[in-house]
């Protein structure tokens, strides 16, 4: 067998038996391992209390305990790896690939002929102890300039080192039970929580590995919206003012903020162009996949005999930049002011309230014509920040990959990504192949479905290449 089976004591999967590998009709001291974690938590305690800058007066009683734990999470640790190390010396051939004791692999229960993917066990660790690291860090009582940061990281982490405590128990359990398979008296309810616990592993596995992939570091911000009509006239403006309410009710079936930046309305009732801010969790994760041209196939209101036109509109999902990500030198901005228009009031053609700022380096021409100047001065810079920071984002993404243009979620403004067919009640994303017929639904903001698609085959397809 792997390991003892369950103690008497009733201390079941909460402890590790210190000699694995005696049989089990003997009975072996137990180390308990909510015990040795509370140890190694004490210790990253006290390692970032001590690298915070703890008061004068508690230096030296800190520096004490902290020289004599340090040996005892030096052993905690080389027990801890020759415990994985026995166990996967036991479950599974050494891979071809040279990974030896540095892995686990992800199926341990998978055939000596299959090769299987592996989770290096050491970047798991990296990321526990990182995540207590954290937590240790925030109860000690952070910098106030370090709390926002420390706080995200945290929460973020929160739920993957979640995910790495139950796929580690599931693997103790596995082994624990395929021990029990030499007690005829416990093979029976060995043989009932096997198959169970094989079956739920893989999904663990898969999980993690989605976990490990490189994380976007702007998907936490909160995003730019920018819609503009392309080909098709009125037609292009009027289902641009339709693309603009889909995003919006969409945000608010996801608890996000949405808020209209900048809007120019045309004649018939559509939109020139709009510009809008979202806050919310995972708003730019969720939303950068929109960037690209729609096409919309479909009979127009101004058409009197029924003919089905195509036109288009573009849209563009920006990370919102913050000021310490860029600076803009005053020289390299022109700022013009401007009387706004619209369809009337009291403070139309009446102030120069309207701001237009051009960006001399790169040209890009920004606007805003809210009814105050100062305010108007704020979104223009807002969105210029952003768009400036994209051309950056976009500029070291091309460095880093030559085919990043068949990539989705590329931002290729000039891809045609999605066809949405009114006479059919149907919309097609052409970059995964997808089609559903549910345009009514689409259109109404319920856009779950197709965001989670695209989000998978990104996933994927970066999965495919880390493992490559």
């Amino acid at each position: 067998g792997q390991t003892a089976p369950r103690s008497p004591a009733g201390h079941g999967a909460e402890a590790i038996p210190l000699d694995p590998i005696r049989s089990a009709g003997q009975t072996a001291p137990m180390v308990p391992m909510d015990r040795l974690l509370q140890i190694v938590r004490r210790f990253e305690f006290l390692e970032a209390r001590l690298s915070a800058g703890a008061a004068p007066a508690e230096i030296a009683a800190l520096s004490r305990e902290y020289a004599e734990l340090k040996p005892v999470v030096a052993e905690i640790s080389a027990y801890r790896t020759a415990l994985e190390d026995l166990a996967e010396a036991q479950t599974a051939p050494r891979s071809p690939a040279g990974h030896g004791a540095e892995a686990i692999p992800l199926d341990p229960i998978r055939s000596a002929g299959q090769t299987a993917p592996m989770v290096p066990m050491d970047r798991l660790l990296q990321i526990v102890r990182r995540f207590e690291f954290l937590e240790a860090r925030l109860s000690a009582g952070a910098a106030p300039a370090e709390i926002a940061a420390l706080s995200r990281e945290y929460a973020e982490l929160k739920p993957v080192v979640a995910e790495i405590s139950a796929y580690r128990t599931a693997l103790e359990d596995l082994a624990e039970a395929e021990a029990m398979l030499a007690d005829p008296e416990m093979r029976a309810l060995a043989e009932d929580e096997i198959p169970a616990l094989r079956a739920r592993i893989p999904g663990m596995e898969q999980a993690l590995r989605l976990a490990l992939l490189p994380k976007d570091a702007a998907d936490a911000r909160p995003a730019i919206l920018e819609i503009r009509p392309g080909t098709g006239g009125e037609e292009a403006a009027l289902f641009a003012g339709d693309l603009l309410r889909m995003y919006q009710r969409y945000a608010e079936g996801q608890g996000w903020r949405f808020e209209l930046l900048d809007l120019a309305p045309s004649e018939l009732g559509g939109i020139r162009e709009a510009t809008a801010r979202v806050e919310g969790e995972g708003a730019f994760a969720r939303l950068k996949y929109e960037s690209g041209v729609h096409r919309v196939q479909r009979v127009p209101e101004t058409e009197a005999q029924g003919r089905i036109h195509t036109s288009a509109a573009t849209v563009a999902v920006l990370p919102e930049a913050e000021e310490v990500d860029l600076e803009i030198p005053a020289s390299d901005i022109r700022i013009d002011t401007m009387r706004s228009s619209g369809a009337g009031g009291q403070h139309v053609n009446t102030t120069d309230s309207a701001v237009r700022i051009t960006h001399l380096p790169t040209g890009i021409i920004v606007t805003s014509s809210e009814k105050s100047q100062h305010r108007n001065r704020e979104i223009a810079m807002q969105v210029l920040r952003a768009r400036l920071y994209d051309l950056e984002r976009q500029r070291l993404a091309e460095a880093r990959s030559a085919d990043r243009k068949a990539q989705v979620g590329s931002g290729d403004r000039s891809e045609r990504i999605r066809t949405y067919n009114f006479p059919q009640g149907r919309m097609t994303d052409h970059r995964i192949n997808l089609t559903l017929y549910a345009l009514p639904q689409i259109m109404a903001g319920e856009l779950a479905e197709v965001i989670s698609a695209l989000t998978a085959h990104d996933q994927a397809a970066r999965l495919a290449e880390m493992e490559a």
